[in-house]
C-alpha cells in the first residue's frame, strides 16, 4: 500500500507523513517528490525546513526542470522585504495564485515541508481551512504534507489527520537504516484500510519494502461458561417421562371436539330434529313500525 500511495494517482488526495524526533520522514517525503517527477509531473514545494540547494543535491539535474521551489526557508516570517514565501501567505488564494504563475498541462503536486512550521505560527483552524480548500479547489492534483507529530498537541494532530485521505506514521525499526510505516487510508466511500510495512529509502530516493507486518492476531475467545440447570435441585419434577408424555398425548380435552363429533354436528342426517314455527295471528311483521302492536 505504501508504494501505491507514493504513486498518488487519485485527484484531491491529501497524504500526511507524520514523524517524530526518533525517526524522520524527510527522506520519504523526498521519495514522493522524485516519484512524481519521474512520472513527468510538475511539483511545487513550499520549503520551510529545507533549502532549495539541499533538495537539488539529491535530485537528478533532468528532474529539476519540473520542480518549482518556493523559498520559505530563508525568511519564513517576512522580517525582510525579500521573502519569496511566508507563513502569512499560506492561504488557498495565495498558493493558487503562486501556482498559476507557471503554465501546467495538468494540475501539479503540492508538497509542504513542513506543516509543523506553519502550525507554530498560525492557528490550526486557518491551516486546516487552507488544506481543505486546496483539496477541493482543483488548482493542485494532490497535497503532500510533512508533520512532526510530537511537536503539537494531540487535538491539533488529530484535526490534521482527520483531513488527510491517507496517513503514514513513521517509527524506528530494529535496523538503523529501516523504518516502520503504519498506514491508514480512507477511501471516498468511507472505507478505512490499515497496513504496516518495514521499508528503507535508497541513495537514489527510491523505496524498498522489506517486510509486511502480519495483522494482529485475534485473541482466542474464552469458552462459554457451562450453563447451570435451574431445575436440578428442585423437590418436584418439571419434566415428563416418555410414558407420561404418551399418556398426555392420548388424553382428550373436555372442550375439544374430536373429528367424529365435528362430522356429526356439521352434517345432519335424515330424522334429525327440526323446529317448526307457525306464526300467530297477533304477530306483527310490519318492518316499518315494529312497535305498532304496543299500546302507547
Amino acid at each position: 500500500m505504501l508504494s501505491e500511495l507514493l504513486q498518488g494517482n487519485n485527484t484531491g488526495d491529501f497524504l500526511l507523513l507524520a514523524d517524530s524526533c526518533s525517526c524522520s520522514a524527510r527522506n520519504l517525503l523526498k521519495s514522493v517528490v522524485v516519484s512524481a517527477l519521474n512520472r513527468e509531473e510538475s511539483v511545487h514545494v513550499l520549503g520551510f525546513e529545507t533549502s532549495e540547494e539541499e533538495l537539488n543535491q539529491t535530485l537528478n539535474s533532468s528532474l529539476t526542470q519540473r520542480l518549482h521551489f518556493h523559498n520559505a526557508y530563508s525568511d519564513p516570517l517576512g522580517w525582510t522585504d525579500h521573502s519569496a514565501f511566508t507563513v502569512d501567505q499560506f492561504t488557498s488564494e495565495q498558493i493558487t495564485h503562486l501556482i498559476k504563475r507557471t503554465v501546467h498541462s495538468k494540475p501539479p503536486l503540492l508538497v509542504i515541508d513542513s506543516l509543523s512550521w506553519i502550525l507554530r505560527h498560525a492557528s490550526p483552524l486557518a491551516v486546516c481551512r487552507t488544506l481543505q480548500q486546496l483539496k477541493k479547489g482543483g488548482a493542485v492534483r494532490a497535497v503532500v504534507g510533512l508533520l512532526h507529530a510530537d511537536m503539537h498537541q494531540r487535538g491539533t494532530v488529530g484535526s490534521v489527520r482527520h483531513l488527510a485521505s491517507s496517513v503514514v506514521s513513521i517509527s524506528p525499526a530494529l535496523k538503523g537504516d529501516e523504518a516502520v510505516a503504519k498506514i491508514t487510508k480512507r477511501s471516498k466511500s468511507g472505507k478505512v484500510t490499515q497496513d504496516e510495512v518495514t521499508f528503507s529509502i535508497n541513495g537514489d530516493l527510491t523505496l524498498t519494502i522489506h517486510s509486511k507486518q502480519n495483522p494482529p492476531s485475534l485473541k482466542p475467545t474464552e469458552p462459554e461458561e457451562q450453563q447451570t440447570d435451574p431445575t436440578a435441585h428442585l423437590t418436584f419434577n418439571l419434566r415428563l417421562s416418555d410414558a407420561e408424555r404418551q399418556a398426555k398425548e392420548k388424553l382428550s380435552l373436555p372442550f375439544v371436539f374430536s373429528k367424529e363429533k365435528k362430522t356429526a354436528l356439521l352434517h345432519s342426517t335424515q330424522g334429525s330434529g327440526r323446529i317448526l314455527y307457525e306464526p300467530d295471528a297477533n304477530d306483527d311483521f310490519d318492518q316499518e313500525d315494529p312497535d305498532d302492536d304496543l299500546d302507547v
